[in-house]
């Protein structure tokens, strides 16, 4: 059988393919062959007059305020296997980034772009893991791999008022793609604050088979006190009170323990870490002045143990501090009121049930 160039890694690199590979970017739009490289207009004509034609003429684009942009719109069969982007950081909660295949009117992937490559609180933090990664000052990549039959659509919506500029490089293949390769798909959702004694549902619209590969998390606290003792529960296939997946603690999901804290005791800290499938790489620590909320970036990426569903998939986790840890006291849990924001990443059969709309850039905003 011959190889299709999917699923790429050390163990095939050597194999040989008849796969396509193009690359979309401000200096070829289209991704044709030989197109590259042609602008005689763009955002670097200017430092680019005395060279002309070939020499970085169109490396960005200018996205205005309240308008949508089409980054990529690619024939298939194909397959997107790594997209690098980067603006300002003062857009990364203004921007949504949505992915649309086999031309259908709904988005498979609607997310706010910093959250989607782990960057949720408009703070640049590295993240070095499998699928997605952040490098200075603001480098996004996303190696999720996006398989597609009829086509592929990529946008990026600017809902602030003010242009943003982006640059961007989206690469992919064109080659056939196996009858039992699904779709993916990724999905944000906010509260803030989280109501009294209710759950953080991550998601509770999927319907159909597939499974689940990632969650991250922007986790904004507003108690003092060790805040990460909520299971996240993953109810499947018609679970209804109960789940089949039950969590042991927050921290214990993203694969760290006894409160991510290193070294313990009187100059115990929140120790951050990011590895290939799960990490912690994100503290932000209040300053003493405007800086006033302790806030945590977190992801968990299920590539080796995706989470199977065959009908449905419902995802929440809970928000649970502690009133009282000490034995003498009378140990009590305190259910939390934080703001917690989430990104769902999974693959499914199309159809999907389209994703409820995002809120308005107010309370999108990080402040």
């Amino acid at each position: 059988m011959s190889f299709n160039g999917l699923g790429m890694g050390l163990g095939n690199l050597s194999r040989i393919s008849n796969a396509v590979t193009r690359s979309i970017s401000a200096e070829n739009f289209t991704g044709e062959k030989g197109k590259a490289g042609m602008a005689t207009e763009g955002t670097g004509a200017k430092p680019g007059r005395d060279l002309g034609q070939g020499w970085k003429i169109s490396p960005s684009i200018v996205l205005p305020g309240n308008s949508t942009f089409t980054l990529a719109d690619i024939a298939g069969p194909g397959v997107i296997q790594h997209i690098w982007i980067t603006t300002h950081k003062t857009n990364w909660r203004k921007l949504v980034f949505r992915c649309y295949w086999d031309n259908e009117s709904d988005a498979s992937v609607q997310v706010p772009y910093g959250d989607f490559f782990c960057n949720g609180w408009c703070e640049y933090t590295p993240v070095n893991s499998m699928p997605i990664i952040s490098n200075p000052d603001g480098g996004f990549n996303s190696y999720w791999e996006m398989p597609f039959r009829q086509s592929a659509k990529v946008t990026l919506e600017n809902l602030g008022e003010e242009p943003a500029t982006v640059y961007f490089q989206i690469t992919y293949s064109l080659t056939d793609i196996p009858d039992d390769a699904a779709y993916f798909h990724a999905y944000w959702h906010r509260s803030n604050p989280l109501p009294y004694k209710e759950v953080h549902t991550i998601v509770e619209h999927i319907q159909g088979q597939g499974h689940y590969v990632g969650t991250y998390m922007a986790w904004g606290v507003n108690n003092n006190n060790w805040w990460g003792e909520g299971e996240i529960k993953f109810y499947m296939d018609g679970d209804k009170e109960f789940p089949t997946i039950c969590g042991t603690g927050t921290e214990d999901y993203f694969g760290g323990a006894w409160n991510f804290e290193f070294p313990k005791g009187e100059n115990g800290r929140y120790s951050e870490f990011s590895t290939a499938y799960l990490g912690l790489p994100q503290v932000i620590r209040p300053d003493g002045l405007y800086q006033s909320q302790q806030r945590f970036g977190m992801y968990r990426w299920h590539i080796m143990d995706p989470i199977r569903f065959k009908e449905d998939l419902r995802v929440t986790i809970q928000a649970l501090g502690w009133r009282s840890r000490s034995e003498a006291a009378g140990r009590r849990y305190l259910p939390l009121q934080d703001d917690i924001a989430s990104v769902a990443y999974w693959y499914q059969v199309e159809p999907h049930v389209p994703h409820p709309p995002l809120p308005d850039k107010d309370f999108l905003e990080v402040i």
